[in-house]
């Protein structure tokens, strides 16, 4: 399989105190939670967190939201990982939706009162959202897409669509900010059944924060499914453009039903409207890494590689014998997926 090559960036900043020099060792984790507990996105964020911790330093975790869900999710993050020092929560209406001006401003005011070292949030939609903007309030330059840290100023994220790594050393001034990619820092067991001992919970103090935003939340839209989450699925299978249609996409929507397998698409297959843009697999998609990762009519284009890559197996079907799929493939079948998907369908087993 394909590696990238290695480059190495420095990012420095020196109107203000270097890292190095803070008073604070700590690390702030800013963590998203669902249904009354932590994503596995921001479970993955805590393990990259858990990179930087020494015995001089703590890691505190930030949640908001308005309602019980919070509360509980307050509760359950206060025990997910031995790492985590204590739960910071901000409970109140202006955080329901994930405007990134209030989110930012919320960072920004703990930042002022924390000193935190190191910001941390997951490189998802939510992270993305937030980070660059709280960044922009504190005069600092994130750091996107991180996969590895060496050292506390160190780190690795891929580029050129995941061509080549840059190492990069900040040297800026405190917090180093991040988004980190959640597949490269997997959940140990220690966080997905941790029994430690509760750690504090505290509430952010609000009283300054003050509502001088522009824009507003109008709506959000999600589609129930019995699906695993794309995101976190033990095996995926995807689509492409080869499928020609929305009624024939279905043929993977079946496999994936017999195989507990979540669905995913190219973005050609999006933008051809066979299929939401929330299952899009790629640079500008969705990054995964499952266990098995089936790929049906997918040429291989390099910005869908880049989110597939890191997939343990990889068995790709495509009736070019050449396409580019097959050189990150660890099995690769050339074929008509009108006649192998039907054929694979018929012999395995229903679920139970």
């Amino acid at each position: 399989m394909f590696k990238p090559t290695s480059l190495t960036y420095l990012i420095a900043h020196s109107r203000r105190r270097s890292i190095a020099s803070c008073r604070h060792l700590g690390t702030l984790v800013i963590a998203e939670h669902e249904g009354g507990s932590l994503t596995a996105s921001s479970l993955s964020s805590i393990e990259a967190a858990g990179k930087l911790l020494s015995k001089d330093s703590s890691l505190s975790l930030l949640l908001a939201g308005a309602g019980p869900t919070l509360q509980e999710a307050a509760a359950k993050a206060a025990s997910c990982h031995p790492s985590v020092s204590q739960v910071l929560v901000a409970d109140s209406d202006k955080f329901k939706n994930p405007l990134a001006e209030p989110w930012a401003k919320l960072v920004h005011l703990v930042q002022q009162k924390g000193e935190y070292s190191h910001i941390i949030a997951a490189s998802n939609s939510f992270g993305k959202n937030i980070l660059p903007r709280a960044a922009a309030l504190l005069d600092v330059s994130p750091i996107t897409d991180v996969i590895d840290i060496s050292e506390s100023n160190t780190f690795v994220r891929p580029i050129y669509a995941g061509n080549a790594l840059s190492t990069i050393r900040y040297t800026g001034s405190d917090p180093c900010m991040l988004t980190v990619r959640s597949t490269s820092f997997p959940v140990g067991s220690t966080s997905a059944d941790s029994k430690t001992n509760p750690v504090p919970i505290h509430q952010v103090d609000l009283s300054t924060f003050s509502e001088d935003w522009n824009s507003r939340h109008v709506k959000q839209t999600t589609q129930d499914s019995e699906r695993p989450d794309l995101g976190s699925a033990r095996v995926v299978i995807t689509g492409g453009r080869a499928l020609k249609s929305a009624e024939n996409f279905k043929l993977i929507e079946k496999l994936a039903e017999k195989l507990g397998a979540a669905v995913g698409a190219t973005r050609a297959a999006v933008d051809a409207g066979y299929v939401p843009n929330d299952l899009q697999v790629g640079q500008t998609g969705k990054i995964v890494a499952p266990e098995l990762y089936m790929a049906f009519g997918v040429s291989g284009a390099i910005q869908h590689i880049a989110g597939m890559r890191d997939s343990k197996v990889i068995v790709a079907v495509n009736k070019d014998a050449d396409a580019p799929i097959f050189q990150v493939a660890d099995y690769g079948l050339v074929g008509d997926l009108f006649e192998i998907i039907p054929e694979l369908l018929e012999k395995l087993p229903e679920k139970k």
